[in-house]
């Protein structure tokens, strides 16, 4: 794999990589997924019940129209050139159901901070966005994701003093499907903010309140029921960590959990970044409330003071996605951090040596984060009607065989460089890791210059042990 597919320059089409060295005759190639309606027979096609062989999928329109047994469909479209995808697995796209788009500029100024860095870090960085900055992190932190195989993003809302229109932009341009959130603490903005991006094919809009204690009790609670009456959510961090929880019980003098529970905003359209310190009762709260939260354990170690009782909740039924945090967008990595971190701080104190095995923390890399994130009906599984958010992934590579269970083989042993095309709504947005329709190395290199330049207006306040 690798990157041997380079975009090309603007909005014109590149060359790509037909001949890609490693590739087999007869192989997948970009212009197999051109086109509104495709034929895909790959190798192994996972479903939600798993891997299986021998089907076909039928691309129209950007959803998947048919599923079912390869030649039944064949037969059914002669119309048709089936496009066989041997030596491939077609699987749903990662969903990452809790990002900061507007953070990619200074994520590695994050590495050895104490675990409450937005005060000097995050804050002081978004502040020095400008529309064009925002727009560039944005579509960077967007091609980021994309690289490891994530479809969709959910952004958190942006503290730049910009127009979230430059976030939709360069996600837009990328080709991700986007959760974009409004920071409406105040109570101002939120239904212009929904009824702007109602029904756009990519961007799927929220709102978001940063933490419980930046908005009263009455502007929380009208944000979550208009949420809930528009069919999204409301994203809100919750319980991260000590120090934020501490800061909670000070303000409104209840934890943040219990804090939206007793004012009655907790609700399935509220969906609670991080939860990484819960006691029993706020986890019975989640559960009964149907309240959903994003599972981030490679922010839980790089900035965390506690990692998430993930497979608690899913014992208890509390609904949960897998997020990054804007930490690193490989989605595999993600998943092998997910179970690593159950394993670490509950499965060896439990003797749990299987820690939800590699079933759960796909599906709630995919599907499960998907519902987290309202979008169930939309994307997050290989079904007819949803959209054709997928991955080509190459499984005849030493690092997959021989293969036993392909599912946990995914979880431990699989990374972004298996990743040989990613589909958006039914268009092809990388082959090997690099727009064909776009030239994402001038990106890049453009990030590359300004980025320094952002960081070092945001004079961000880096602790330095000696």
């Amino acid at each position: 794999m690798g990157a041997s597919g380079i975009g090309g320059t603007g909005t014109a089409h590149a060359a790509a990589p037909h001949d890609a060295p490693g590739k087999p005759d007869g192989g997948p190639r970009p212009a197999h997924f051109h086109g509104t309606r495709q034929l895909l027979i790959p190798e192994l096609l996972l479903l939600p019940d798993g891997p299986v062989r021998d089907r076909a999928v039928l691309v129209e329109g950007g959803k998947f129209r048919a599923i079912g047994p390869a030649e039944q469909l064949i037969t059914a479209h002669r119309d048709l050139r089936p496009v066989r995808l041997d030596g491939h697995l077609l699987m749903p796209g990662f969903v990452d159901a809790h990002h900061h788009l507007t953070q990619s500029f200074g994520k590695a100024q994050s590495f050895g901070q104490p675990s409450e860095i937005f005060k000097t870090i995050w804050e002081p960085l978004e502040h020095a966005l400008d529309e064009e900055t925002a727009y560039l992190s944005a579509k960077l932190a967007a091609l980021d994701a994309l690289r490891g195989g994530f479809t969709t993003v959910a952004d958190a809302g942006t503290r730049a003093p910009v127009d979230v229109a430059a976030v939709a932009k360069g996600t837009e341009e990328a080709g991700i499907r986007c959760v974009l959130s409004k920071i409406v603490s105040d109570g101002q903005g939120g239904p212009a903010h929904l009824a702007r991006w109602d029904k756009h094919p990519l961007i799927h809009p929220s709102l978001a309140i940063a933490v419980p204690e930046n908005a009263t009790a009455s502007v929380i609670k009208n944000t979550a029921e208009l949420c809930a009456d528009a069919g999204t959510v409301l994203q809100i961090h919750v319980n991260e960590h000590l120090a934020s929880v501490e800061r909670s019980l000070k303000s409104v003098g209840r934890r943040p959990v219990d804090y939206l529970h007793h004012i009655g905003a907790l609700g399935p359209h509220v969906l609670g970044a991080h939860a990484t310190l819960l006691t029993p009762a706020e986890m019975r709260m989640l559960a009964d409330s149907g309240a959903a939260i994003s599972y981030n354990p490679v922010a839980s170690a790089w900035k965390g003071n506690a990692v998430a009782q993930a497979t608690m909740l899913a014992a208890l039924g509390v609904r949960f996605g897998l997020g990054t945090d804007g930490t690193r967008g490989d989605g595999f990595r993600l998943l092998d951090a997910a179970e690593s971190a159950q394993r670490l701080t509950v499965g060896l104190a439990t003797g749990d040596s299987v820690c939800g095995a590699g079933r759960l923390w796909l599906e709630h890399a995919t599907s499960r984060s998907a519902d987290a994130l309202g979008l169930g009906r939309v994307t997050g599984e290989i079904a007819v009607g949803k959209a054709a958010d997928y991955l080509l992934v190459d499984i005849n590579v030493p690092e997959l065989t021989p293969s036993y269970d392909l599912q946990w083989e995914l979880v431990r042993l699989a990374n972004r460089d298996l990743i040989t095309a990613v589909v958006v709504g039914g268009r092809l947005r990388l082959w090997e890791g690099w727009p064909t329709d776009w030239d994402a190395r001038a990106l890049v290199e453009r990030a590359a210059k300004v980025g320094p330049e952002v960081v070092r207006k945001a004079q961000i306040q880096r602790v330095e042990p000696r």
